[in-house]
């Protein structure tokens, strides 16, 4: 439970970021304390959003293809971000299996968006992992 919280404090964050163009650091950690989170699951949580804001020129570049009829600045700051995140993870995190992340990215968009949009979510993650993913990392 403790990574899945570490993944919403990182998706709260990037979502913060882009919708208001809030700082890194004070955003991240607000919410970490918000959250309770320390230790490793604070580590893990910095280092999602670490990675996905050093990598989101390319996350965003390697999403379009999969994004049929859409752009990804049209896309709900919710979607983006869920999107970027488990990109993130799919691509750049050994440690972390593709089905996991996709998982994980479905149900922070329930909670944060929609059933709907989950759906939408799922047929992208899934084509771009069995594209780029490896299973547990990048390919």
């Amino acid at each position: 439970m403790s990574r899945h919280l570490a993944r919403e404090t990182a998706f709260k964050t990037l979502f913060q970021l882009d919708f208001n163009n809030n700082e890194v650091e004070p955003t991240l950690s607000s919410l970490l304390e918000e959250s309770g989170l320390n230790g490793e699951h604070a580590a893990f949580a910095r280092s999602l959003v670490d990675g996905t804001i050093k990598n989101r020129e390319s996350i965003d570049m390697l999403l379009t293809p999969y994004l049929v009829n859409w752009e990804l600045s049209r896309l709900a700051v919710v979607d983006r971000n869920v999107l970027r995140l488990a990109t993130y993870e799919i691509l750049y995190r050994e440690d972390v299996p593709n089905v996991v992340a996709i998982n994980e990215a479905l149900e922070i968009s329930k909670i944060f968006h929609s059933e709907e949009a989950a759906k939408f979510l799922n047929g992208v993650l899934d084509k771009l992992a069995r594209d780029h993913g490896s299973g547990n990392g990048v390919k």
